[in-house]
């Protein structure tokens, strides 16, 4: 039976997630603040990193990921990080905070890769790209792909929808904005949902960092085995040298010629 869930089922606020919200929290009122002080100074940080094509062709390469914690407007603010908070918790709760982590940021590079790449094939398209909605696509798709017939109340309608039209929604929605004046926005979300599918297709299922992890502990167990079996071999030389005869399994392990071969017992 697909799972439902009301839109007065507030998820948990915790884990990456809720780190996440509030370091963009910190940067908009840090933003906003200075743009009461200061209005030039504020711009001038905007530019810096927000994401401006040109700049990043130019070595700015850190604003392929800190354009999404820039945020115009208090609504749009608050609608991004609504929608952080409910994907983002819904999706940790079953595949864990780094998971999310990856999937989130892999998305914001995409949007950010996209916008860059819709600058050098319509460079009259170039804006400055804001906001963390690339993110929030990619996690979207990860939502709609992996929870398909999960059911959601379509707000503010009193209706339940699956989670695969909800997404197909929005998706409709942005290819519709490519032929409007924010066909740069559209675009970057589409590559953030684009980079958030790829990663949920051919990522780890646990995430980079935890496949990087136990490669790296799988190839030092390797060489510590190696270095066993090595020895075990110079010990065997050094005491045929002493007119003695020292056995070890092709593991490296030291058979005791009194104990019975099958006996297994020392592996306890």
């Amino acid at each position: 039976m697909p799972r439902s869930s009301g839109i007065l089922a507030f998820p948990d606020f915790r884990g990456f997630t809720r780190r996440l919200i509030l370091w963009n929290l910190a940067a908009f009122f840090v933003l906003l603040v200075l743009g009461i002080a200061s209005a030039p100074a504020a711009l001038t940080i905007e530019a810096w990193v927000g994401l401006v094509p040109q700049f990043v062709l130019h070595g700015r390469l850190w604003q392929l990921l800190t354009y999404s914690f820039v945020h115009q407007g208090i609504l749009n603010t608050a609608f991004e990080l609504l929608s952080l908070w409910f994907l983002g918790s819904f999706l940790e709760s079953s595949h864990g905070a780094r998971w999310v982590a990856e999937l989130y940021f892999a998305s914001v590079l995409g949007a950010g890769l996209a916008a860059v790449g819709l600058s050098l094939a319509m460079p009259s398209e170039t804006v400055l790209l804001t906001g963390c909605y690339g993110g929030i696509f990619g996690l979207l798709i990860a939502f709609g792909v992996l929870y398909a017939d999960s059911q959601f109340m379509m707000f503010p309608l009193p209706m339940m929808i699956k989670a695969k039209y909800l997404v197909a929604v929005y998706l409709l929605i942005t290819l519709a904005s490519l032929f409007s004046t924010q066909r740069a926005f559209a675009f970057s979300q589409l590559g953030g949902a684009l980079f958030g599918f790829l990663y949920i297709k051919f990522g780890p299922r646990r995430g980079f960092a935890s496949a990087s992890s136990e490669k790296w502990f799988g190839w030092r167990n390797q060489y510590y085995r190696w270095k066993r079996r090595r020895a075990a071999r110079k010990f065997e030389v050094y005491m045929r040298k002493q007119n003695r005869e020292v056995h070890f399994d092709k593991e490296g392990r030291y058979v005791d010629p009194e104990k019975d071969p099958k006996d297994r017992g020392w592996m306890n």
